[in-house]
């Protein structure tokens, strides 16, 4: 079975993606093979294996993003239709695609899975600058979500206003435009300096869930560089660091 549908990828204009405005966008039905979606939507992984993260304080004074969060790696335990798929993410065709749409040749990929109750929302923000984008593969199936529970996510035009280092609310940008995120849809987005986006607060009943897949496309260079940082950061905060010197 094929996951990815090639002939669509192929179709997606890369000039049409560059232009658009605030920032580059596209929101396409179809990337999926309907049977691929739908092999995918039955073996999602099990919300035993997702960690919490809720009520977790923002830079920049910005709302908490709750949600459970499961960070891809080859030791999660996954359906082998997953692993198929992310195996197609791997690809050349796949990496081409991306290339083609960007811009450039240089990427970095890293997936993870978010599960959102009622209640989660995700306040208006612009990715940080290690990203270049993020493709969103929506598992909310038209049998078991309606659109007035909401999950769908919204660009943000800020006419330039504010400063990635705020915390504006959905009423103060000057355009919203909803995406469609029920059934065999994804959203891919380029980062830029007024990439604002979030998702208003869900109101869907006890036990149902917005479920998204995310390829996060990263920068090599400033991915490298902030996984450093991060490594230094954590061993200060436990006191595992140690002179630097003559190697032993």
């Amino acid at each position: 079975m094929r996951y990815l549908n090639l002939e669509r990828l192929d179709e997606l204009n890369a000039e049409q993606f560059q232009s658009r405005k605030p920032y580059p966008w596209v929101n396409p039905a179809g990337l999926l093979t309907d049977a691929g979606y739908q092999t995918l939507y039955e073996t999602l992984p099990d919300l035993s294996q997702f960690s919490a993260s809720f009520g977790v304080a923002r830079a920049h004074g910005q709302r908490p993003h709750d949600r459970y969060v499961l960070e891809y790696s080859e030791r999660v335990e996954l359906a082998e239709s997953w692993r198929a798929f992310i195996r197609e993410l791997e690809s050349p065709q796949y990496h081409s695609f991306l290339q083609r749409m960007f811009g450039r040749r240089a990427l970095r990929l890293k997936m993870h899975w978010h599960y959102a109750p009622a209640g989660s929302s995700v306040s208006p923000h612009c990715d940080a600058r290690h990203k270049l984008g993020s493709h969103i593969f929506y598992f909310s199936n038209a049998g078991d979500w309606r659109p007035e529970w909401g999950g769908e996510t919204l660009l943000l035009d800020d006419g330039g206003r504010f400063k990635r280092s705020s915390a504006p609310g959905f009423e103060d940008f000057d355009h919203v435009a909803a995406t469609e995120s029920i059934g065999n849809r994804s959203l891919l987005f380029a980062r830029s300096g007024n990439s604002w986006h979030g998702v208003r607060e869900i109101h869907c009943p006890e036990g149902a869930m917005r479920k998204v897949f995310i390829v996060v496309i990263n920068d090599p260079l400033r991915d490298t560089v902030r996984n450093a940082i991060n490594l230094i950061t954590r061993r200060h905060r436990t006191g595992g660091h140690r002179a630097v010197g003559r190697p032993r």
